[in-house]
């Protein structure tokens, strides 16, 4: 059958079931037409549209900070729906509940009123959080235009609300200095008959029951794949269109493009760069295992932990566990986190869009109030060691992180040192002067360790309790060669070996980021092991603990240092174990620490989260 996408034709065989089909045919179907897509792209359109890429990132690469608002229809319930407590994310109502379209419609879009709804009041607070950007939900997975779209009738110019939210704060951003833009669901809708998600009203692929092959059924059923161009063609690209035409904003956020084959999001992105080239785009349109389309990449929700990333990207926490407004989830971050998790993001080189939950009648939530304004409280102090900065060029510091600008370091001290000497390891390059932000004030320097450190002497009180700043002006700033390990502290910091930050074969998993996912995974023989260089300035006890999961309780494994090995067995408790392993001993200079499974398992033993080293007198 053939069907009409843009102004090409793509022939699919039909295929009535999946039983008795070739695999490999299907396979082979499948990954001609992304390589054709793909071929389109790079032989074309869009490597001429990454001509001026460097041109138009260029405001986001200097803001680093921004708000994430998810704000909808599913923001009135916040969680709560026919006197039942929903969890998780809020702004999945619909899919949880399993409400109808029509239900849908009738008792949340067309009573949606949010009187107290001021785009002034809202920027007020995120501008002064230090905030740059912000991106709002135009439409998310629920279908819900939140603008009076001329696409569809599921749009909030149905409600009760006779206003444009999304015109009243781009207007009110634009006024204030901050750039504006959308965060649109281009391959998720749950309220169109053809797009993927909606099983419970269409019995479509896509959602919660693993229709049609699961996630890939457009693979395995490559008929079905003309509706979902049809939805596309009706509604994602039209509204996408529609969005740039009527607000013109800066960036466009999109989400979830596992729901639609590569070839759509490829064509979404086309779409969008036939009538806008300076819009920024962000990587979760349309990706591949070899490239991503986008202007940036995105790590996964509610990130914890970074691994490392090439070029640019973002990450998206947000205060609680739900980006929609919950009524019911206190489980609101600690101002710490955010300004930590900024101070970590910039140190190597990525931005942070933290998000926030608006309430149902338009107040921001008063628990994200407060966090707004203890992050800007804080960037107004030391906003300027993070805008424009780039990742540190220096190897890890146990202290905190480093974010580089001009000819300038920014030491971001979590960990004041209690004897008031602050050493920065692997640091090249001469120092000019050394200060504490917002002082002219020098401070004392020595070179140390045959000139592989630094050593800053600070006052004996940090003049930020979270985060302060010490700035060292370089005569140039010079990489750290990458042959020069980390230095430990001796002193009693813990130092925090990340398996992320590990040198380890490739294949081996990662995990996501988030509290309960910032691990190496697949360990499973002697082939997966884990290994860190470190430096200490003089030889040490090190007492070793590690935090890992396992499925496979009674499995042995060694962390050793030289000839000394200390042997662990996984536990068989569910969950992420802490378990000190013993001491090592560090000769001074350089030493591997090596993880290593000290049998073969078929599958994997463990999961790696981290080595905690700690300097022990014993």
């Amino acid at each position: 059958m053939a069907f009409s996408i843009g102004v090409s034709v793509i022939t699919i065989p039909a295929f009535s079931q999946v039983k008795g089909d070739d695999d490999g045919v299907l396979s082979q179907q499948a990954a001609d037409r992304d390589k054709a897509a793909i071929s389109n792209a790079v032989n074309g359109w869009w490597t001429a549209s990454m001509k001026n890429h460097d041109q138009r990132i260029a405001w986001w690469r200097e803001a680093r900070l921004g708000c994430f608002i998810h704000w909808g229809v599913y923001s009135v319930p916040g969680g709560l729906w026919k006197g039942k407590k929903v969890g998780g994310y809020a702004e999945h109502l619909m899919r949880k509940e399993k409400i109808s379209r029509g239900e849908y419609d009738s008792l949340l879009i067309r009573t949606f009123n949010p009187v107290d709804f001021d785009a002034g009041e809202w920027v007020k607070h995120i501008k002064a959080a230090g905030m740059r950007y912000v991106i709002i939900t135009a439409k998310h997975h629920d279908g819900v235009a939140m603008y009076p779209t001329a696409i569809g009738d599921y749009s909030i110019k149905n409600s009760a609300f006779k206003r444009d939210p999304m015109a009243e704060l781009a207007a009110a951003c634009r006024k204030n200095g901050l750039r504006f833009g959308f965060y649109y669901s281009h391959a998720f809708d749950w309220e169109h008959p053809d797009a993927p998600g909606n099983d419970w009203d269409y019995n479509n692929p896509g959602g919660d029951k693993d229709l049609f092959g699961g996630r890939n059924w457009y693979d395995a059923h490559p008929e079905l794949l003309q509706k979902a161009v049809r939805y596309v063609n009706q509604k994602s690209i039209p509204q996408i269109k529609e969005l740039i035409a009527k607000y013109h904003p800066d960036i466009l956020w999109f989400d979830t493009p596992h729901k639609l084959p590569l070839s759509e999001n490829i064509r979404i992105l086309e779409a969008i760069r036939s009538v806008d080239n300076n819009v920024v785009v962000n990587g979760r349109l349309a990706r591949s295992s070899e490239r991503s389309f986008g202007d940036y990449i995105n790590t996964s929700d509610r990130p914890a932990e970074f691994y490392p990333v090439q070029g640019d990207w973002e990450a998206i926490p947000t205060t609680n566990e739900s980006y929609g407004y919950s009524r019911y989830d206190e489980s609101h971050k600690p101002v710490s986190f955010f300004i930590r998790l900024l101070a970590k993001a910039a140190d190597r080189g990525g931005n942070l869009l933290m998000n926030i939950g608006p309430e149902g009648n338009g107040i921001i939530d008063p628990r994200d109030t407060v966090i707004l304004h203890g992050i800007g409280e804080w960037m107004q102090r030391y906003g300027t060691s993070i805008y424009g900065t780039t990742a540190s060029p220096l190897p890890i510091q146990p202290w905190g992180e480093v974010t580089a600008k001009d000819q300038l370091l920014y030491l971001h001290v979590f960990s004041w040192p209690a004897n008031g000497t602050l050493t920065v390891g692997g640091l090249q390059g001469k120092v000019k002067k050394a200060r504490l932000l917002n002082s002219r004030t020098p401070l004392k320097t020595a070179v140390v360790n045959n000139g592989m450190d630094l050593q800053v002497m600070l006052p004996a009180t940090a003049p930020d309790s979270i985060n302060s700043v010490v700035v060292l002006e370089m005569e140039r700033i010079q990489p750290t060669a990458a042959t020069v390990a980390r230095l430990l502290d001796g002193a009693g910091l813990t130092n925090r070996l990340l398996a992320y930050d590990a040198q380890y074969r490739k294949g081996l998993s990662k995990g996501d980021g988030k509290i309960a996912g910032y691990y190496v995974g697949d360990i499973a023989n002697p082939a997966d092991k884990l290994v860190w260089k470190v430096r200490t300035s003089r030889p040490g006890t090190y007492r070793v603990t590690i935090k890992y999961s396992s499925s496979t309780p009674e499995a042995q494994y060694e962390v050793t240092a030289g000839e000394q090995a200390l042997r662990g067995v996984t536990g068989n408790k569910k969950g992420i174990l802490t378990e000190t392993l013993g001491n090592l001993q560090l000769k001074a200079g350089e030493n591997e620490i090596i993880l290593t499974p000290t049998t073969n398992n078929k599958a994997e033993m463990m999961k790696v989260f981290e080595l905690q080293l700690t300097a022990s007198e014993k």
